[in-house]
């Protein structure tokens, strides 16, 4: 099964790499994972100022703190997966990409921040859930 790991960094994405190593059938071997993490983008004028270089070293720089314990966790248990990175608004990006590899399954945390929130800003989660064709599994 193709899998691909979403995250952030945060406490959700410890959450979700917890409940995937007690899950045997999500957590094989066999599995083909990739991991993925999407950076906000920097502001225009900001990228303009600093230059195509710096801002992708910025962007690189800023992914591997995030992604470096991730491998790290999945090589402890015996998993190499591949990593990448994308800037760009989280759920579309991680959708896109989902789509565009053709994953079996995306796995990624929640936040969980309820409804009210959901209403005024969208949630990463909600913004996977629709415009991804594969199936999501959200753990919080």
């Amino acid at each position: 099964m193709k899998i691909l790991l979403a995250v952030d960094g945060s406490p959700f994405t410890k959450k979700m790499l917890a409940y995937l190593a007690t899950h045997d059938n999500l957590f094989a071997k066999d599995n083909d994972y990739t991991v993925l993490n999407v950076q906000p983008v920097l502001p225009p004028r900001a990228r303009a100022a600093v230059g195509k270089e710096v801002v992708k070293t910025y962007y690189r720089e800023e992914a591997e703190k995030v992604l470096a314990p991730v491998t790290k966790f999945l090589l402890r248990h015996g998993i190499d997966a591949k990593s990448s990175w994308k800037p760009g608004p989280a759920g579309e990006t991680i959708a896109a990409f989902a789509d565009s590899t053709d994953f079996d399954l995306i796995i990624m945390g929640s936040h969980g921040h309820g409804t009210l929130v959901n209403l005024v800003m969208g949630s990463v989660a909600t913004k996977v859930l629709a415009k991804c064709k594969a199936p999501v599994l959200l753990v919080r």
